[in-house]
């Protein structure tokens, strides 16, 4: 089988919920990020959202504590550790942060199944608050994509991504596999060519805007709805690449 590489959303995607909104609701800070969410870029609003805790007396161990009771559909870790034992090469491509990503990855066990997480870094100060920056400086120069926040234009990542393996030499034998929901998801389905899929989250933002704009999006496109759904029809396009290798040109499939 050729080598393949799956991107992951994790908001929505491996996980059941937003990690932003769950850690905010759970800590009980929802009226002010309400109050400041129509005044600053949501990447920004999440690091004041932090600021809000830390004066509030609430620590990185109860960020921590929240982290871990996030809700996951059942079949997603066993289909993370089925696919990443068939050696296909797992990222995740996700607007939340290093911190929120990385405790929930630990928690569960799985990872050390990606190999990459591209998403907005954080870290805890000397303060013992937690900091979270944009991916992209926005402050500094603009991505250049109208259809993406600021501070991160999925898009824009999925093409590095791609120029990293074409200058190696790979593309002609692996397979980028990039499984989403949200509206950030829509950008890197329109990077794709008519030898790719695009698999959006049936009833979810991204799956909303493929329907509407058909005409521009030249990928085949399947969904999927839940856990469950997600790892047949993972599995299954991952026996078609196999099976069929031989006679297939380098494929992009974006869920």
């Amino acid at each position: 089988m050729e080598k393949i590489v799956i991107v992951f959303d994790f908001d929505k995607t491996i996980i059941d919920v937003d990690s932003d909104n769950w850690v905010v609701d759970e800590l009980s800070v929802t009226d002010v990020f309400n109050q400041l969410l129509p005044t600053m870029p949501w990447n920004t609003l999440m690091d004041s959202m932090m600021k809000e805790l830390h004066s509030e007396g609430k620590t990185i161990t109860n960020i921590i504590d929240v982290l871990f009771r996030v809700t996951i559909h059942p079949r997603i870790i066993p289909s993370i550790k089925k696919i990443h034992a068939l050696g296909c090469d797992l990222r995740i491509l996700s607007d939340a942060n290093l911190f929120f990503i990385e405790t929930i990855l630990n928690h569960l066990g799985i990872k050390e199944c990606f190999s990459e997480i591209y998403t907005n870094p954080s870290y805890v100060n000397d303060e013992g608050r937690l900091r979270i920056v944009p991916y992209h400086d926005f402050n500094s120069s603009f991505h250049g994509c109208h259809c993406c926040p600021p501070n991160m234009c999925k898009g824009k990542i999925i093409e590095k991504m791609q120029a990293s393996m074409a200058k190696e030499g790979e593309m002609k034998k692996r397979t980028i596999i990039y499984l989403g929901d949200g509206v950030g998801d829509f950008c890197p389905s329109l990077r794709m060519t008519e030898n790719d899929f695009v698999m959006p989250r049936r009833n979810f933002p991204v799956w909303d805007l493929i329907c509407e704009n058909k005409a521009i999006v030249k990928a085949e496109v399947r969904s999927w709805a839940d856990g469950e759904e997600l790892e047949k029809v993972l599995l299954s396009i991952i026996n078609q690449i196999g099976v069929a290798v031989s006679k297939m040109s380098p494929r992009i499939i974006v869920l």
